[in-house]
């Protein structure tokens, strides 16, 4: 059992987990979930030994072994490939190069002497127990299924990009099948089939699993149990089911909190009509008291209206209280008006793209977006859905074919890794040059993105990558942009912001073309679907359409 017993940490006087208690049984799947910056990425690196709780403790069987994929994951060194896989597997690198010296040796006339059968049979034999060379037919497995089929085992890992990297970490993982699996995004850098994989993958695992996932299907697919991580208190709440079995628990809990707290406000106002009324007719008798009776009258009545008053501020004061309900996490997104442009927003005439002449990503594609549609484009990685989004934005140059921007069409591109920002800049400064407005409307602005007080002024290098995103998706509705060009926008929002996303998106006048893989989001935005296969781009309706 993984038992997290009364964790506690805090970044100077900002707290991020208080007193934090669940257990992760043997076998069991369970996800953290909470808005971004909650501390989940904290917890699991506290529980995978790489950050310390400021108090309480992450205990564990001391038999058990522990595998960690932190969302940002790379190598350093000389090692290739091969040499990262085989190290998931602690000792397999070391029993096959044992075996196979001893097989060098046995081979040669000067050392076949000095090897023992007794030897060599110990050494095949902890070969084979820490999985033979069935070792190397699941690299390779893991390494198709991951999409990384095109990588050779003696590459080098530096030449490898950041996701290519992650992919990798992730097949070293499950390579080494530990008891205990934490994943922090482990989905974030994979095409449909490849999430499709995994989710198989991990259903049948052996292990028990801690994840950290923004995708609502996957987490649907994967888990039976959650455990949420309140921004408010910083506690740790857990919830049977899966993630649709949770937001529905939340969902009833939160109307039944709104109606309490209504009937309780109507009974407030209900009690302070009355202390009014029965102070006035006090006051009227008192001002009008010509006798005893009238006297007692209005003495009675003040006593009332002075219990009544009681029995109000022990309401209001007691710890019976229902709170009201809070708005949530997610952010607002308002679009406003904007330039109505052409009927046609995109149009492609023949668009090829090759980085070498010879090999295409994609070729012969026609295609239109029109004012209005919403398209996700979805293909598996490398299949040359970043070059044509970074075509349509004019950032390259196609290597054959057209593409048509319609007249009084504003591209509004947010790329996938962010790299359009830079170290120094502030949201207030990207706003600012973006809507060329003053202090306090740039500010009232950012808000809506969940960037208050000084956060305005904070540089992008300390941003967090969700931060990042809300920024660039900020800066285009800040640019009037009437044709939203997308690569991967929901990888760093967390749920709820996701689905305000997909409201804006929904309520979005103008065209759309995102790249995405998040089954939940295409099946709920797209109204088409453009699909980079076989070296070309295919239209579909929905997914559904695709399947055979």
């Amino acid at each position: 059992m993984l038992q997290v017993k009364g964790v506690s940490k805090a970044y100077g006087s900002e707290a991020v987990l208080h007193s934090v208690t669940f257990n992760v049984n043997p076998g069991e799947r369970a996800a953290l979930v909470g808005p971004n910056g909650c501390g989940k990425t904290t917890l699991l690196r506290i529980i995978a030994g790489e950050e310390s709780a400021d108090a309480g403790a992450v205990s564990r069987p001391r038999e058990s072994t522990l595998g960690y994929l932190p969302q940002g994951f790379a190598f350093s060194g000389d090692l290739t490939v091969e040499a990262v896989l085989r190290g998931g597997v602690p000792g397999y690198a070391g029993a096959l190069a044992w075996m196979r010296e001893l097989e060098s040796r046995i081979a040669s006339s000067e050392g076949a002497s000095t090897v023992t059968i007794d030897e060599y049979s110990r050494a095949v034999e902890e070969f084979e127990i820490l999985g033979g060379y069935a070792i190397e037919t699941h690299m390779q497995v893991l390494l198709d299924r991951l999409g990384l089929f095109g990588v050779r085992f003696d590459t080098p890992v530096t030449q490898l990009s950041g996701g290519q990297q992650t992919r990798l970490g992730l097949a070293r993982l499950l390579l080494a099948e530990p008891t205990f699996l934490l994943l922090d995004e482990p989905t974030n850098h994979l095409d449909i089939s490849a999430i499709e994989w995994l989710e198989t993958f991990l259903a049948s695992y052996r292990g028990a699993l801690l994840i950290v996932s923004h995708d609502r299907l996957f987490l649907d697919r994967t888990v039976t149990r959650i455990i949420e991580i309140d921004a408010e208190s910083h506690h740790a709440r857990a919830f049977a089911g899966n993630y649709t079995d949770y937001a529905r628990i939340k969902a009833t809990e939160l109307d039944k909190q709104w109606a309490a707290w209504t009937d309780q406000q109507e009974e407030d106002e209900a009690l302070e009509r009355a202390i009014h009324l029965v102070s006035q007719r006090a006051s009227r008798y008192q001002n009008i008291s010509k006798n005893d009776f009238q006297r007692r009258k209005s003495k009675v009545l003040m006593q009332k209206a002075m219990a009544q008053k009681t029995r109000l501020e022990r309401q209001v004061g007691s710890d019976d209280r229902v709170e009201k309900p809070k708005e949530g996490w997610a952010l607002r997104v308002d679009f406003g008006e904007m330039p109505r442009g052409g009927q046609e927003a995109i149009t492609l005439q023949n668009a090829g793209h090759s980085y070498d002449g010879l090999n295409y990503l994609f070729r012969g594609a026609s295609l239109l977006l029109r004012h209005g549609e919403r398209v996700a484009l979805i293909g598996p990685n490398g299949s040359g859905k970043s070059t044509l989004l970074r075509a349509i934005a004019g950032e390259l140059a196609l290597s054959e074919g057209v593409i048509r921007i319609g007249a009084n069409v504003r591209i509004g591109y947010m790329p996938q890794g962010q790299e359009t920002l830079t170290p120094r800049e502030t949201p207030f400064s990207v706003i600012q040059a973006s809507a060329s407005t003053n202090e306090t409307p740039a500010r009232n602005f950012l808000h809506y993105f969940l960037f208050s007080g000084d956060d305005v002024f904070t540089p992008v290098e300390r941003l967090s990558y969700g931060q990042r995103a809300r920024l660039l998706l900020a800066r285009i509705i800040a640019q009037g942009a009437n044709c939203l060009v997308l690569d991967e926008p929901l990888n760093h929002l967390d749920i709820p912001s996701q689905e305000k996303f997909e409201e804006a998106l929904a309520a979005f006048p103008g065209a759309v073309l995102v790249a995405a893989h998040d089954r939940a989001f295409i099946d709920r935005f797209a109204t088409g679907i453009w699909s980079l296969e076989h070296s070309g781009i295919v239209s579909y309706l929905s997914r559904a359409d695709m399947r055979p």
